[in-house]
């Protein structure tokens, strides 16, 4: 997985935490799922990469 597409499923992944975060403190479910659904994203994104990793070697 390059480091690049590491960096960028991360960086869904705390934007995803980030919104729950802020979606309880304020009582917002919507802004709650989203970061769940970000977080998702980041994680199937994640896997993704690390399949082609694996098919590679």
């Amino acid at each position: 997985m390059g480091a690049d597409d590491k960096a960028a499923n991360t960086a869904d992944k705390l934007k995803g935490k980030v919104k729950e975060a802020a979606g309880k403190a304020v009582g917002n479910e919507r802004l709650q799922a989203e970061g769940k659904v970000d977080q998702v994203k980041g994680d199937a994104k994640q896997a993704v990469e690390k399949a082609k990793d694996a098919l590679k070697d």
